[in-house]
């Protein structure tokens, strides 16, 4: 069973950074034929997706709401899939999870939680203003 754990998270002042990694453990199978993608959920609200990446980081796709601010990145080597978060504004105060889809890229779809297979546990990133 795959094991997606997070870390990195803290408090930040806002237009301060912060790295999240998300380690993946798969008994039997290949990280580098995963995409991982980046979900978060704020108090109230539901899960919103953040970024993307192909299995050898040469796709990526980002919410609108990041683009120019975050930046998905793996080492394969390591099996680890990382979010560079620069410029934090407190409305990115959330819950981040980290998820894997086995299988193709699948463009802008890969936005949609239904076609990710597991989920880590999250990290929680708060941002004050």
């Amino acid at each position: 069973q795959v094991q997606l754990v997070e870390s990195g998270g803290g408090l930040v002042r806002a237009g301060g950074s912060l790295r999240l990694s998300c380690s993946c453990v798969a008994p039997g199978r290949t990280f580098s034929t995963f995409v991982m993608g980046w979900f978060r959920q704020a108090p109230g609200k539901e899960r919103e997706f953040v970024a993307a990446i192909g299995w050898n980081g040469g796709s990526t796709l980002y919410a609108d709401s990041v683009k120019g601010r975050f930046t998905i990145s793996r080492d394969n080597a390591k099996n680890t899939v990382y979010l560079q978060m620069t410029s934090l504004k407190p409305e990115d105060t959330a819950v981040y999870y980290c998820a894997f889809r086995p299988g193709i890229w699948l463009g802008d779809r890969q936005k949609e939680e239904r076609f990710y297979g597991g989920w880590g546990q999250g990290t929680q990133v708060t941002v004050s203003s």
